[in-house]
């Protein structure tokens, strides 16, 4: 029976070394230290043995079985790394191929021409103030001068939410807002970029949803010198420093005078070209003179304080600004549009 087991033991350890996979050796565990295998079957003819036998014989099964467990362990120790080493081998990195490109995103253009106007207006001194899109038609129409029944709210077709809420139809509910703040009590001299809505068709040059920045100043001895030379500083900055800008007569129920606010044409110089349809200008906001009315419902006294408001659309400024020739560009999300502003 000693025989047996080393015999046994020194044929299985040499399977062991010849064994070139996982599978081998653990058909080869199975084999020999399974239940079915010779060592168990030796084992069991035990009960033949003396008494004085059976511990010594008991003893060498267990070296032996020990034995063969430490080759198999070594054994799928060296296979195991031996795997790694292979698949390290076939999964090499070359690490002086060009990286594959990382898609980068940019800025979206009417970020960057709210940004633009904002920095400007901040170095002048002005503070940038926001409010509700869902507003109450208080502040959106009664508090600009614009009372029920007024037939200047045709002229913004409303979203309409109940009787007294709607989407608001520009920014300038918060300058109504803004004033009722400050009591009465100048100087104000704010900014008031946002959404506003409007129920209008989509198409080239019109949109449902667009943004606005509202500009709002009330201080004593204000004029329409203060207007124009502000309006001169936003056209040379977002436009070009040769710029030159036109007031022309117009009617907006919150301002008094009310004026159109046109730019000369950047392509053409002011000669006459296609972007400003010959004429040499461009039309780029509307402004005026704040309306008596306006101060008084918001508690300044007219008597005392004067003002100036204008407001421009952000999309139209883009539009001009970087030649796009279609305002649904804008909300499109198309890569291709939009990574042409991406910036170094």
């Amino acid at each position: 029976m000693q025989e047996t087991l080393k015999q046994l033991e020194t044929e299985a350890i040499a399977k062991v070394e010849a064994a070139s996979s996982l599978k081998e050796v653990n058909d080869i565990r199975v084999q020999y230290l399974g239940k079915k295998g010779p060592i168990t079957e030796v084992l069991r003819g035990m009960g033949k043995l003396s008494a004085e036998e059976r511990p010594k014989m008991g003893a060498l099964a267990n070296e032996v079985r020990e034995q063969i467990a430490n080759a198999i362990a070594e054994k799928n120790e060296q296979l195991e790394a031996e795997e790694v080493k292979k698949k390290l081998a076939s999964q090499t990195i070359d690490v002086t191929l060009p990286a594959s490109p990382i898609k980068m995103g940019a800025r979206h253009p009417l970020t960057i021409v709210v940004e633009d106007i904002e920095d400007l207006f901040i170095g002048m001194g002005y503070t940038v103030e926001e409010g509700p899109e869902v507003e109450t038609d208080y502040y959106n129409f009664e508090a600009l001068n614009l009372p029920k029944e007024h037939p200047a709210r045709d002229m913004q077709d409303s979203f309409y939410i109940t009787e007294d809420t709607l989407m608001r139809t520009q920014t300038s509910p918060v300058q109504a807002r803004t004033l009722e703040k400050y009591k009465g009590q100048g100087p104000v001299k704010i900014i008031c970029p946002g959404k506003v809505y409007r129920r209008d068709s989509d198409d080239a040059t019109h949109s449902h949803q667009f943004m606005q920045i509202e500009g709002l100043v009330v201080d004593h001895n204000i004029s329409m010198s203060d207007l124009k030379g502000t309006l001169e500083t936003v056209a040379r900055k977002m436009f070009g420093e040769d710029r030159d800008i036109r007031l022309r007569p117009s009617f907006f129920p919150f301002t008094e005078p009310s004026v159109e606010v046109d730019v000369s044409c950047f392509k053409c110089g002011g000669k006459g070209c296609s972007v400003c349809k010959g004429t040499g200008w461009i039309e780029i906001l509307g402004a005026g003179m704040v309306h008596p009315n306006v101060l008084k419902m918001s508690g300044f006294d007219p008597d005392t304080y004067q003002g100036f408001a204008f407001g421009m659309g952000v999309e139209r400024i883009a539009m001009l600004k970087y030649g796009i020739d279609d305002i649904r560009h804008f909300y499109t999300n198309d890569m291709r549009f939009t990574k042409q502003f991406k910036q170094d």
